[in-house]
């Protein structure tokens, strides 16, 4: 089993930053995949930045130039630097790891909320 735990968020105006934290916890060994979704009110959730063990990343284009993923394997952590905050940003972002076999972990979510 994986543990993830979402941190940062929190209340930013436009233009503004703000850095998620993921910490994982337990069989992390399996964990192939990091990653970082959005789920907007009345919408679907939706991938914003994943990074692969050997440090691939893919963006999704709405947030590439302004949004960073990056990951401390000493710490276990995955980051996503949010720059440029934009009010459509306003979602609640979740951690996500998938490991071995296509097993998909989650973490509870961190609300992240842009004001104009």
């Amino acid at each position: 089993q994986v543990q993830l735990v979402e941190s940062g968020g929190g209340l930013v105006q436009a233009g503004g930053s703000l850095r998620l934290s993921c910490a994982a916890s337990g069989s992390i060994f399996s964990i192939n995949v990091m990653g970082w979704y959005r789920q907007a009110p009345g919408k679907q959730r939706e991938l914003v930045a994943v990074i692969t063990s050997g440090n691939n990343r893919h963006y999704a284009d709405s947030v590439k130039g302004r949004f960073t993923i990056s990951r401390d394997n000493a710490k276990n952590t995955v980051y996503l630097q949010m720059n440029s905050l934009k009010p459509e940003d306003t979602a609640v972002y979740y951690c996500n790891g998938v490991g071995g076999g296509g097993m998909d972990y989650w973490g509870q979510g961190t609300q992240v909320t842009v004001s104009s």
